[in-house]
């Protein structure tokens, strides 16, 4: 998502209009590599991201957002986003409602997964989630209710994560965090994967690392991969 390779890529689609003024927000992110829950979408190749968002000031707010992604070498035709999909761009609808309960702040929505582009392959799914802060921590659960695919029968995915956010010195911010997928029909793909970040302002440097195992659509993983990343808000 929206600043992939950084700490927000688990935090709420909320936060990034939260401090904004203007109801009606944009964002704009540029990567060496789109990684989404560990796993490059883009053939460790660049991405090119952004999306619109509108936040009322109950605390609903909705929103897309889009970037490239790219199919991988892989001579069985297999995709390189996360479901095998051979489209060269997301694009993601979600709604959702932020609020404070005492000193944890709470995000919960639903969001649309969607590749326009390839037809041919049934690659949308869709999720709710819940996102928690505290303090420095933030933590995640999105589990999957729907896919593209009726054939599929499991649709029961569930990813949670666990992070933190310390302020070094002076806005320097360092990220950690630790996710975990569960695949409800093959767990032999089940992973984890681990992110330590370095941002300030719009900028972020990373290290990612999983240790999925490689599939036959599904290439690239289980290496050591740095990433780094620019990324603006602005209100319209």
């Amino acid at each position: 998502m929206f600043l992939a390779a950084s700490m927000l890529t688990a935090a709420t689609f909320s936060s990034r209009v939260a401090l904004a003024e203007s109801p009606l927000t944009a964002n704009i992110n540029v990567t060496n590599n789109y990684l989404f829950r560990g796993v490059t979408q883009t053939a460790d190749q660049a991405a090119v991201q952004g999306g619109i968002d509108y936040a009322h000031s109950s605390g609903f707010y909705v929103g897309t957002w889009l970037s490239n992604v790219s199919a991988t070498s892989d001579t069985s035709g297999g995709g390189g986003n996360l479901y095998g999909n051979n489209g060269n761009y997301e694009q993601d609808l979600y709604a959702g409602f932020g609020f404070d309960a005492g000193p944890v702040g709470l995000d919960v929505g639903y969001i649309k997964y969607m590749y326009p582009v390839d037809s041919a392959t049934k690659a949308d799914y869709d999720e709710i989630y819940v996102n928690a802060s505290w303090m420095m921590l933030s933590a995640n659960v999105s589990y999957t209710v729907s896919k593209e695919d009726k054939s599929v029968t499991d649709k029961n995915d569930l990813y949670y994560s666990l992070g933190a956010e310390f302020d070094i010195k002076d806005g320097l911010m360092l990220g950690l965090l630790v996710g975990k997928y569960d695949f409800d029909g093959d767990t032999a793909l089940d992973y984890t994967h681990y992110m330590v970040s370095l941002s300030k302002a719009d900028f972020t440097f990373a290290f990612e690392k999983n240790n999925a195992k490689e599939a036959s659509w599904w290439t690239g993983v289980d290496d050591n991969r740095f990433t780094v990343s620019w990324g603006k808000n602005f209100d319209l």
